[in-house]
């Protein structure tokens, strides 16, 4: 995979800010990151080979003062990013100071600048060490207000904006109750309601796959009605977990068996959702089993 061709953010700014839950936020929006890289190697893993995935977003990396010659070299790495032809930002994080106060109290985690002085001191030198860094930054974040989710809906949204090859996976999975709902099932719709196949001797062996079993539960007054409301309602949710930043979305259709009703719901849900731009898959989990 050609490293020039993706977006690389590097993490950096005050110790306690919430890089952590940064850099996990990236991962979750299905970015290819690192906690605590060396500035120093930064190049060379850029040229690294790494197994081509079209589910990379981007690059994200943590770099900060644990890492000892990280104010001696991190200059030279970040002005030779864009001369190379790297897509980078630099993503300042920081928080007032009483904030930072309060945050290591209730971790009890000790300040990487404070081990032969008081906390306060810690946190003043660091800001210090970091003002030109922060200063170049692209972007500055004071996350003194932030819990952890407001946090990571912030990076979020940046990194929505080139989420261009991680679209979110939508798996439409049919299944018999009979044999237990799916464990990974996010959205569970029961079609047992419908009219059954099962009960039309011609149609018993067949499964909702073929033409004639999804004529008949598909045209039925009742089924219209119901494909209508419910594909207005997954039009209206999709868009939400997408932005949300969810990286699966499991739509679980089940009937008695998983033969034939909730087969031919599936396959038609399938073909609504499966446009352009997203990543649909179909399954159907039990249509094999005959009881």
């Amino acid at each position: 995979m050609d490293m020039k061709k993706l977006k690389i953010f590097i993490i950096t700014g005050l110790s306690g800010s919430g890089k952590s839950t940064a850099i996990a936020a990236f991962e979750d929006a299905r970015f290819y990151c690192v906690d605590n890289m060396p500035a120093a190697l930064l190049p060379k893993f850029l040229k690294l080979p790494i197994e081509s995935n079209s589910e990379i977003a981007g690059l994200a990396f943590v770099m900060d003062l644990r890492e000892k010659s990280f104010l001696s070299t991190h200059q030279s790495v970040f002005d030779s990013l864009p001369q190379s032809g790297y897509d980078f930002e630099i993503l300042f994080l920081e928080a007032d100071e009483k904030v930072l106060l309060k945050r290591y109290s209730e971790t009890r985690r000790y300040h990487p600048l404070s081990e032969n002085k008081s906390l306060v001191d810690g946190i003043r030198t660091e800001q210090h060490h970091l003002k030109d860094l922060r200063e170049s930054a692209h972007r500055i974040i004071n996350t003194s207000n932030y819990n952890v989710h407001k946090l990571k809906s912030v990076i979020l949204d940046i990194a929505q904006k080139v989420r261009k090859h991680a679209l979110m996976k939508i798996n439409i999975l049919s299944f018999g109750f009979k044999y237990g709902i799916p464990d990974d099932a996010d959205l569970v719709m029961d079609v047992r309601f419908l009219a059954n196949p099962y009960f039309v001797p011609e149609l018993r062996e067949l499964d909702g796959k073929t033409e004639v079993v999804k004529a008949y539960v598909l045209n039925r007054g009742e089924t219209v009605t119901f494909l209508n409301k419910y594909l207005n309602l997954l039009d209206y949710l999709i868009p939400l977990y997408e932005k949300e930043g969810k990286a699966y979305l499991t739509v679980g259709i089940g009937c008695t068996g998983g033969c034939h009703r909730s087969v031919a719901i599936a396959q038609a849900l399938f073909e609504h959702i499966n446009k352009p731009g997203r990543r649909v898959e179909i399954a159907h989990r039990d249509i094999e089993i005959r009881n």
